[in-house]
């Protein structure tokens, strides 16, 4: 009979037990959050932003409790590359691979050790996401979602143009998440490659090419600090230097280079994301906010233990084992990225061939590019704040039960007085 550890025997209970966490964990906070917000609606009538700020400060908080999720399963976050810090209160798009259903959550788990990174967020996700028990507090928070496909591309890019304008820019919002490869590895590596060879571009496994379309809107409509036109000559700016090491460097120059005559506008054109509609100024330069432009682009490569990608259900239950998963930050200034279509396309192409590189070269030896700004440290979290950020929502759930209670109370004293 086999011998088994401590760890295996509690496993399934350890499971069990997590499970119903969870859920309860849902079920007193989103709700808390949604009510808070019902509550302070005069707030926003009488002053906005410090409706918009409060609202912030509890979308931290409830995202809180999901980075708890991961680190008490065990799953850690570690982070290297880039010193991104002079970015926290900027204006920054952030670009990501994307695996699957943990990769948001653990982007949440990193950014919370941060500050001010997450109540200034606005994430751009899939539309089906709006279903999910998020999708309300994403509603209340005006994040973007976006509907995929190419009968529903042109209308989603005119909306996140128009979302951007009505909520981000208002809002006053630093922070932008984006995948570009429109959809999980596994989901669109098949289309990514036939399309790749078909338009003689290099073939990806780690990654999938990405689509254009969003980042093009929302460079239209933010502009750089130093940008007054969108069509300028960007079109002819060059990729900045890599810091760090072998692969993420003098290499990973190299092969964008060799990339740069790549791509055709043939096969642009067929990028069905792709959107150049925008000849003018940028929103925000026209409004006269040149200090509200984007000011830098984050590009984060997310790599798991073994490419054995984590997912949603693991985080919810810790079934698996503990790992650590690796971000490796590479900082843009936003006036180095191009702006005109083609070389917009190409800039965006080159980041994940090098995205590939990093990850082939992290999956078969499992090392990083060495000599980078940031070595490779882990994300701390605080308990002491995860106890507090739950005991605030648990007592608030308990005043709003109360105040729920009392309410009804009052309804059928009057609905007796009206009928005696």
């Amino acid at each position: 009979m086999p011998c088994y550890s401590l760890r295996s025997i509690i496993k399934y209970p350890r499971a069990v037990l997590r499970t119903i966490l969870v859920v309860a964990n849902n079920i007193y906070c989103v709700p808390t959050y949604l009510v808070w917000m019902f509550l302070l609606l005069p707030l926003r009538k009488i002053h906005e932003t410090y409706y918009y700020r409060i609202e912030g400060i509890l979308f931290h908080w409830l995202l809180a409790n999901v980075s708890m999720w991961s680190w008490t399963a065990g799953y850690e976050v570690v982070e290297m590359g880039d010193d991104i810090t002079t970015a926290f209160d900027k204006r920054t798009l952030v670009l990501a691979n994307h695996q699957s259903t943990s990769d948001v959550p653990l982007l949440m788990a990193t950014f919370n050790a941060k500050k001010g990174i997450l109540p200034n967020i606005m994430w751009i996700m899939d539309r089906l996401f709006k279903y999910t028990n998020f999708g309300a507090v994403s509603l209340v928070h005006q994040d973007f979602f976006i509907a995929s496909g190419k009968n529903n591309r042109e209308k989603s890019l005119q909306q996140l143009k128009s979302h951007i304008r009505q909520c981000y820019v208002p809002r006053k919002r630093k922070w932008m998440v984006l995948f570009p490869e429109g959809g999980f590895l596994r989901k669109r590596k098949e289309v990514s490659q036939r399309f790749a060879e078909k338009n003689n571009l290099p073939v990806l496994n780690n990654v999938t090419l990405p689509r254009v379309g969003a980042m093009k809107a929302i460079m239209d409509m933010l502009g750089a600090p130093n940008d007054m036109n969108v069509c300028s000559s960007s079109a002819t700016t060059t990729n900045p230097p890599v810091s760090c090491g072998s692969v993420g460097g003098q290499d990973a120059v190299k092969q964008s280079a060799s990339n740069s005559t790549i791509i055709s506008s043939k096969a642009i054109n067929k990028d069905d994301d792709d959107c150049d509609t925008c000849k003018d100024a940028s929103y925000a330069l026209l409004n006269g906010q040149s200090g509200g432009c984007l000011e830098y682009v984050l590009d984060i490569t997310i790599a798991y233990p073994q490419g054995l990608p984590l997912d949603l259900p693991n985080i919810v239950h810790g079934m698996r084992d503990p790992c650590q998963t690796f971000l490796f930050y590479k900082l843009y200034h936003s006036s180095e990225v191009p702006r005109e279509s083609e070389s917009l396309t190409q800039w965006l192409y080159n980041r994940f061939y090098e995205k590939e590189k990093l990850l082939e070269e992290f999956y078969r030896c499992g090392s990083w590019p060495a000599s980078c700004t940031i070595p490779p440290t882990v994300v701390h979290q605080d308990l002491l704040r995860f106890l507090l950020i739950h005991l605030f929502f648990i007592t608030s759930t308990y005043v709003h039960l109360q105040l729920i209670l009392m309410l009804i109370n009052y309804t059928n004293v009057m609905y007796v007085y009206m009928l005696s």
